[in-house]
């Protein structure tokens, strides 16, 4: 097949670099295509018994894309192109293949899945919603199925397994993929999947349900990012191993990878459990708040999304709350309220960051506009929100396990992505993640027109101009789409189009439910769809409609196929490329043009000082747009700007959560440790070693302190002086003591029941230090930015600090557990339950509420205060 480039000299360059590959997969096609379904299959399975390990991947590498090429062209009539398995390879090569929209990534993804499952390791696909996980679980799983495979689907409180022979008849619902573009074999038009247009049914109907545990065992698995990363989470909060879902991280491929890896890069994944303090000082401070003045009382910086307190408003507050300094240590819990209630007040804009939904606050993604349900902004920020809505205020909550995206996805041995737009993005992926970019090369030419930006004075000069250049090529027929950068405006445009008469659909968060269905029918003659930047990434749009009529077909053609109108400049290039794509997909005529007014977001907080000055001084008749190099080159430069500063803050919070996950994965392996030892009925060794560690710490403490510590947890008996026994031989004789208590213990309670009791209170002493830990480092986060002013690296105070807190982490949990397991009585035990109790009550009892740092601790331990309990 004759390859067409009007790509960049890189995607030439790894074109002729593996052009001998291609060849011979080629050349594999002519042996496969006598086999059977059955042989098919057989010599599928026997490929897999080579591999013993990823390395033997290679050797059969070329046989292995020849049987995916040829399994999709039975399962599907869909051959791939030569590009296609050029992009295969960079993903199997663990790279990112920037594949143009309409390219059929979802297709090419098949070759590099099926072959690294063949390490019957587990690989993982990810995709941006469920919708697109299940349908691609379908629609894709018949090739992986045909040769032997099992194919999982993670969704939302969902699991499944793809399986042909089961019919669910409570999820029957199928949807039509076209396949207009790939090559149709003899005869495909009378294969019962498809109808009369060559349109693919899918049937959700073979999707089986099955414990999450069952479809990450499957050979693939897929799903999307929120579920992985929740899952791992999870995983890691798990009482029994039994309970984990997850079998590891071996290869995952990340489809839209420049949304997941980048634009979701900053928002962490977070599982939480209520804290019981009430929130009602939110509602004091959502009162506060509106009465201080902006500049005067507090400044806010758009581009670094931040906001200070200055003298005059810390005055004002102070007055209102009838204190006399908000920063004294009894007052500090003002200060967090004040900070955060201003940023929801300053910052977070309604129907733009959030939308108010039945009385709940839902976050809006900035980049997709999708809604993230069950997600919460982290710090008491969401409650501060809450406050300002006027809705119920939830409680807020204390961190069990969080993670962000970026060092989610870096556990994998082998990482890889796809999307249409990651080259201006090359740098972060590679500095990031080490990973590399490559573009494919289209297989038709890109025949898409994108125009000049046409830009406008006002604002309300480029509605008003968006709306007749609608209306012009609504009246030929030609179908539009346009994408709005926000809910908000995605409503005014939709309010000002039915002013005029104009039918259109609405794509936005509060409809996502329609998203495959409006975005399906984007290309008809006459269609208009108005979008937020969601706009149905992973969905083709097809012209004519899906299904297409050939009469449509040529006369959308003819009418220049999609216009795509872009509604303002974006802070990411990337996202106008996105929206761009939509058009003149695989060869189809298309174009796109943005209108931008010198009051948007981007000019207006990033144009310099040269834009604002244009302002005052162009003369243009209303309703002109601007004609000048300077406004197009201020638009370039204020896009790599904003850029630059996402960046830096993307790098800046990896920076900063690289050093809690070094913390983490030191944590999690330990409480793997536990998990392990009881499984094997090994625990009572690392028990009888925290045992031994405290004795050797215990040896420290003043001597009629320790006798006191001891005697209350019945180590030494009643008649015991400690004083009377030599200083060599004390360590051997409480060492003597303590195992004999502890075989006290085995005997009254019982081996096995011990062994559980053990199991749950150590991981729950764990998790309870975990969190309170987690907490810690967060408020150290908070204060560690306030160290800029005087001159100190916040990261490194951070790091420093956080080494601290973590450095005795695991001395702290012994010496709980250990004060723990010898309280243990048989009468508050039932062999039944196997309960895991919560932390002794006297952690924190009345006896240490008026204890001073260095006064000696009330426990009896014989440190001070700030050393023992006090920590």
């Amino acid at each position: 097949m004759r390859l067409n480039f009007f790509h960049s000299d890189l995607s030439q360059k790894f074109y002729k670099q593996n052009k001998k590959f291609i060849d011979k997969v080629n050349a594999f096609e002519s042996e496969l295509v006598t086999l059977s379904d059955f042989s098919l299959r057989e010599k599928s399975l026997s490929l897999r018994e080579k591999v013993k390990s990823p390395a033997d991947l290679e050797n059969v590498l070329i046989e292995g894309f020849a049987l995916v090429r040829e399994a999709a062209k039975r399962a599907l009539k869909q051959r791939h192109y030569d590009v296609q398995l050029l992009g295969g390879l960079a993903l199997h090569q663990g790279k990112i293949a920037e594949m143009k929209t309409g390219e059929g990534k979802t297709l090419a993804a098949t070759l590099p899945v099926y072959l690294n499952a063949l390490t019957k390791k587990g690989v993982h696909v990810v995709t941006v919603n469920d919708y697109l996980a299940k349908r691609d679980t379908v629609w894709m799983g018949q090739v992986y199925y045909l040769l032997g495979l099992s194919i999982g689907c993670i969704a939302h409180d969902e699991a499944f397994l793809y399986d042909p022979d089961y019919k669910n008849v409570n999820n029957s619902a199928n949807i039509l993929i076209n396949n207009q573009n790939n090559n149709k074999e003899k005869g495909d038009e009378t294969d019962e999947k498809r109808d009369a247009t060559g349109s693919f049914k899918v049937f959700y109907e073979y999707l089986r349900p099955v414990s999450r545990k069952t479809a990450y065992d499957a050979d693939i698995t897929y799903g999307t990012n929120n579920e992985f990363g929740f899952d791992y989470l999870r995983d890691n909060l798990v009482y029994d191993l039994n309970q984990k879902v997850q079998r590891g991280h071996y290869y995952v491929i990340v489809d839209e990878v420049d949304s997941i890896l980048i634009d979701e890069a900053r928002t962490p994944l977070i599982i939480t459990i209520p804290d019981m303090e009430a929130s009602e000082s939110y509602k004091l401070f959502a009162k506060i708040v509106p009465r201080l003045e902006k500049n005067i009382d507090y400044q806010v910086d758009e581009k670094l999304k931040s906001v200070l307190i200055l003298d005059s408003g810390i005055e004002k507050v102070e007055k209102m709350l009838g204190v006399k300094n908000l920063y004294s240590p009894e007052n500090f819990r003002y200060v967090h309220y004040l900070e955060e209630s201003l940023k929801a007040y300053a910052l977070f804009k309604r129907d733009k960051d959030y939308i108010v939904k039945d009385g709940e606050v839902i976050i809006v993604d900035e980049f997709t506009g999708r809604l993230l349900f069950g997600r919460r902004y982290s710090g008491g920020l969401h409650q501060a929100i809450e406050a300002k809505e006027g809705v119920e205020i939830k409680q807020e909550n204390r961190i069990l396990a969080s993670i962000t995206f970026q060092n989610y996805f870096r556990m994998y041995e082998k990482l890889a992505g796809m999307t249409g737009t990651a080259l201006t993005a090359a740098e972060e992926f590679d500095k990031v993640y080490g990973l590399e970019v490559v573009p494919i090369p289209t297989n038709k030419p890109m025949i898409r027109k994108d125009l000049p930006d046409l830009v406008y004075k006002t604002s309300t000069e480029k509605w008003e101009a968006i709306v007749e250049e609608i209306k012009k090529r609504h009246n030929i027929g030609q179908p539009l789409l346009i994408g709005t950068v926000s809910i908000e405006n995605n409503e005014k445009l939709s309010a000002m189009l039915s002013r005029e008469g104009i039918p259109h659909n609405v794509l936005n968060a509060k409809n996502h439910e329609k998203e495959g269905e409006i975005i399906a029918q984007a290309g008809k003659l006459k269609a208009v769809t108005v979008a937020t930047n969601m706009a149905g990434r992973g969905v083709d749009i097809i012209l004519g409609g899906n299904p297409p009529i050939a009469e449509e077909v040529a006369k959308v053609k003819e009418l220049g196929g999609l216009h795509v109108i872009g509604t303002e400049r974006h802070e990411a290039r990337r996202i106008d490329d996105q929206l761009r794509g939509r058009a003149g997909r695989q060869g189809d005529p298309g174009s796109s043009q943005f209108f931008v007014s010198l009051e948007d977001d981007l000019m207006r907080i990033f144009g310099g000082e040269r834009i604002k000055s244009l302002m005052g001084v162009l003369n243009y008749p209303y309703g002109m747009p601007i004609q000048s190099k300077i406004v197009n080159r201020a638009i370039e430069s204020a896009q790599t700007k904003i850029e630059g500063l996402n960046f830096d803050a993307r790098k800046y919070t990896l920076e900063f959560d690289d050093v809690l996950n070094k913390q983490r994965r030191v944590f999690y392996d330990y409480r793997n440790k536990i998990l392990d030892l009881a499984q094997s009925h090994h625990l009572l060794s690392e028990v009888e070693s925290i045992i031994e560690k405290n004795i050797a710490r215990l040896i420290n403490v003043p001597i009629e302190n320790l006798e006191a510590f001891l005697k209350e947890f019945k180590i030494i008996e009643e008649n015991v002086k400690l004083n009377e026994i030599a200083e060599s031989s004390l360590y051997n004789f409480l060492l003597e003591k303590s195992k004999t208590a502890f075989e006290r213990i085995k005997a009254e309670i019982g081996i096995e029941l011990l062994e559980n009791i053990s199991k749950s209170m150590m991981l729950n002493v764990l998790d309870n230090l975990w969190t309170a830990h987690l907490e810690n480092l967060e408020y150290l986060r908070e204060a560690v930015r306030l160290r800029a002013y005087g001159q100190h690296d916040p990261l490194v105070e951070y790091k420093t600090n956080a080494f601290r807190l973590f450095k005795d982490f695991f001395d702290r949990f012994e010496e709980m557990f250990f004060e723990i397991i010898f309280q243990i009585k048989k009468q508050q035990v039932s062999p039944v339950a196997k309960p895991a109790p919560s932390l002794p009550s006297d952690i924190s009892p009345e006896k240490f509420k008026n204890v001073g740092r260095n006064d000696p601790c009330p426990c009896g331990s014989g440190k001070k205060f700030k050393k023992c309990h006090g920590r």
